[in-house]
C-alpha cells in the first residue's frame, strides 16, 4: 500500500479570496514503512503573502518570487501523488487548496480525489480522542513524537512530523482481514499439526500446606478492602452442589 502524507503552506485562508499555495512538502510511505522518496517544493504564488500568514509559517514574498510557479510545478506533483491514499492534517483545507490550484490549469485534474484517496488524520485523531486537543502539536506531544524543530510551520518537517504521528495512531496489527491478498494465501497455505495424546499423562501438582495458608492470609489482607471474587466463586460453587446434591442422590 502507498501512501503520501502531505502538508502545504498558503499566503492565507481563502482559496476563494484569491490566496495561494507557497509550499507542498509530501513525504512516502509503503506498506507503513517511511521510505526516501520525497516531493518538496516552494512556490511563486504571484501575490503577497499575508502577514498572519507570515507569523506561522515566516517564508517571505522575496525568497517566494525566485520559486517555480505551480504550474511549472503541477505535472510532477500530480504524477507524485497519483494511485496513492493521501494522509493529511484537517485534510479539507489542502485539499479544498490543491483543487483551486489544478482547476487554473488545463490538462489537470479537476478534483485532487480523482487521482488519490484521503485520510484525514484530524477526523482520525477526533474520533479516537473526543473532547481533547487535537493539533499536530498535542498529536506529537500525546504520542511522543519529536517536534523539537517546529518552531514555525514548513510543509515537509510538518509532513514528517505527521507521517510519525499517523503511524504512532495507527501502530499494531494493520489488518485482521482475510479479503486482503496477503491474509488470503496465509490462510490457504496454513498447515493443520495434529497433536498425538494417546498415552499422555498430564501432571497436576497440587499446592503444599505452606502454600494455602500464605494463600488463606493474603484472601483475608484483600477482604479488607472488599470481597475477593474467589469467595462469590467458591460461595457459588457451594451452592449449586448443595442445590444438585438431592438430584444425584
Amino acid at each position: 500500500m502507498r501512501q503520501i502524507v502531505l502538508d502545504t503552506e498558503t499566503t492565507g485562508l481563502e482559496p476563494g479570496a484569491g490566496h495561494r499555495i507557497i509550499e507542498i512538502g509530501c513525504v512516502e510511505l509503503v506498506n507503513r514503512k517511511p521510505t526516501l522518496n520525497r516531493f518538496h517544493r516552494y512556490i511563486n504564488p504571484e501575490r503577497e503573502v499575508d502577514r498572519a500568514a507570515l507569523e506561522v509559517h515566516g517564508i517571505e514574498d522575496h525568497f517566494l518570487a525566485t520559486q517555480p510557479k505551480f504550474a511549472e510545478v503541477a505535472t510532477e506533483l500530480v504524477e507524485f501523488i497519483s494511485g496513492a491514499e493521501l494522509v493529511i492534517h484537517n485534510a479539507d483545507f489542502d485539499i479544498e487548496f490543491l483543487n483551486h490550484e489544478l482547476k487554473r490549469l488545463p490538462g489537470m485534474p479537476q478534483e485532487i480525489r480523482e487521482r488519490c484517496g484521503v485520510l484525514d488524520t484530524l477526523a482520525l485523531a477526533r474520533r479516537m480522542h473526543p473532547g481533547q486537543r487535537n493539533s499536530l502539536d498535542a498529536l506529537a506531544k500525546r504520542y511522543n513524537v519529536d517536534n523539537s524543530k517546529r518552531e514555525l510551520h514548513g510543509a515537509l518537517l510538518d509532513a514528517q512530523i505527521l507521517a510519525d504521528i499517523y503511524l504512532a495512531m495507527t501502530g499494531g496489527q494493520v489488518s485482521l482481514s482475510l479479503d486482503s491478498e496477503p491474509a488470503r494465501a496465509a490462510a490457504e497455505n496454513a498447515v493443520t499439526l495434529a497433536i498425538e495424546r494417546r498415552g499422555l499423562e498430564l501432571v497436576v501438582i497440587a499446592a503444599s500446606a505452606e502454600e494455602l495458608r500464605v494463600h488463606e492470609a493474603m484472601l483475608a489482607v484483600m477482604a479488607k478492602r472488599g470481597q475477593p471474587i474467589w469467595r462469590d466463586l467458591e460461595r457459588e460453587g457451594a451452592e449449586d452442589a448443595a442445590r444438585l446434591a438431592p438430584v444425584a442422590a
